[in-house]
């Protein structure tokens, strides 16, 4: 595989761990406000049914999670696509 392929490869592993982060924090905010709905128009004494919405994003997050192989670290940088070129030539693997 050539550098560039290379380059290209890890600014996609780094861009997926980047959007897994943030649909990661989207799905906690969304599974609280769900919550919150739920507890103030009559929460414990009716049915839990945010359970259904959080389950079904939970979903999504988690084939975010297998694709990006966990957590960004921050913003993409150089040097951070460099040290994940480094890493996949020592592994031989490029996704």
């Amino acid at each position: 595989m050539s550098d560039d392929d290379l380059r290209t490869a890890a600014r996609n592993r780094l861009k997926a761990k980047s959007d897994f982060r943030n649909i990661l924090l989207t799905w906690i905010v969304l599974s609280i406000f769900f919550v919150a709905i739920w507890f103030f128009t009559g929460g414990p004494d009716r049915y839990f049914w945010p359970i259904w919405p959080i389950l079904g994003i939970g979903i999504g997050v988690l084939f975010s999670g297998i694709r990006a192989y966990g957590g960004g670290q921050g913003p993409i940088t150089e040097s951070a696509i460099d040290a994940e070129v480094e890493r996949m030539r020592r592994g031989g693997k490029a996704q």
